[in-house]
């Protein structure tokens, strides 16, 4: 008699129904892999994830540096595995729209870009895009060079990454016309007083030791420029304090200025100590962690975001409020 109670017992936990829910996967891809901007925006994609059993976030993109063929490679072995969505900040919208995107569109795996979106011929291709207005950003870039430089310190280098990255081109956009007194977005001769110097705009393509290279080929020039850095990448270098120590009177007295994007644990240190004149900085964790929300609401509930463009704030970090400056970030 035990016996039989055992076998209806056994055979019961068996047919229970089974949890038939889905497991879903979604991939956060940074225009590099190495980047802790990227990385932040993964820990935001992950805790949004940590929340709901049935879903993981996966972190993937270049190695090393920005490649538009890298990243489009990426993302279309992502569609091959059949992701579910793609979170992807935008190296070339050309490419990655002509590469990837197109097969995402017709595999019918939903699309959010963040940090940097397509070309708005190409936003067909995504649901939404989460991050910071650029050309607003780029704005403030300009503006506080306008604060900090005295009349006749009106010579500046824009330090950029891939030449045709989106969000980085609006960003200089922004700057021009900030500078120019909104009268530009050209490159700047003279507008308002304001010119960009010889061989400026400099592109490292996200490679950091080039990008420490390209400032410093500007701070040895005898006079005063502003260098605005529309993203963070020589000082995202381990090396940066070290190779930039040597100018620290020029950067202290502002015969030479540095303005820059991204306000990364790794810049603050630089700021702390005089190697940087501000820093303004974005909300990446945010970015991944909204960014997760809005395709997992589609995803279970075919809830379509309720805007085409969520933009974030940004926040200004100085030698004086560095140790603070961050913290208005909301953490969930």
């Amino acid at each position: 008699m035990k016996f039989v109670i055992f076998l209806l017992a056994f055979f019961a936990i068996f047919m229970l129904p089974a949890n038939t829910d889905p497991e879903l996967n979604i991939a956060l891809i940074g225009k590099t892999k190495n980047d802790s901007f990227y990385i932040q925006s993964y820990k935001g994609c992950q805790n949004f994830a940590k929340k709901h059993s049935k879903l993981s976030c996966i972190y993937d993109g270049p190695l090393d540096y920005q490649d538009p063929r890298s990243q489009a490679i990426v993302v279309s072995d992502l569609i091959d595995k059949n992701i579910d969505g793609l979170i992807i900040s935008v190296t070339d919208s050309n490419h990655l729209t002509d590469k990837a995107l197109k097969a995402a569109v017709l595999a019918k795996i939903p699309v959010l870009t963040f940090d940097s979106d397509l070309l708005p011929k190409d936003q067909e291709y995504r649901m939404a895009y989460v991050g910071t207005n650029n050309q607003d950003f780029g704005r403030a870039l300009g503006e506080y060079a306008k604060r900090i430089a005295h009349k006749d310190q009106r010579n500046i280098c824009i330090h950029s990454g891939y030449q045709s990255t989106p969000n980085l081109n609006d960003r200089i956009k922004g700057v021009r016309f900030a500078l120019s007194g909104g009268e530009s977005t050209d490159r700047l001769s003279g507008n308002s007083g304001w010119s960009e110097i010889d061989r400026c705009p400099l592109y490292s393509l996200g490679k950091r030791k080039l990008a420490i290279e390209q400032l410093e080929f500007v701070l040895q020039k005898p006079q005063t420029v502003i260098n605005i850095a529309v993203a963070g990448f020589a000082q995202f270098s381990p090396d940066y304090i070290d190779k930039i120590s040597q100018y620290k009177d020029r950067i202290s007295s502002k015969e030479s200025i540095i303005i820059s994007a991204d306000t990364e644990k790794i810049q603050l240190e630089a700021l702390a100590q005089g190697l940087s004149n501000i820093n303004i900085g974005q909300r990446p964790y945010e970015m991944g962690y909204l960014a997760a929300q809005l395709l997992y609401q589609y995803l279970i509930n075919k809830q379509e975001p309720e805007k085409e463009f969520y933009f974030l704030d940004f926040h200004y970090c100085s030698v004086e409020n560095y140790k603070v400056c961050t913290s208005a970030t909301v953490k969930h």
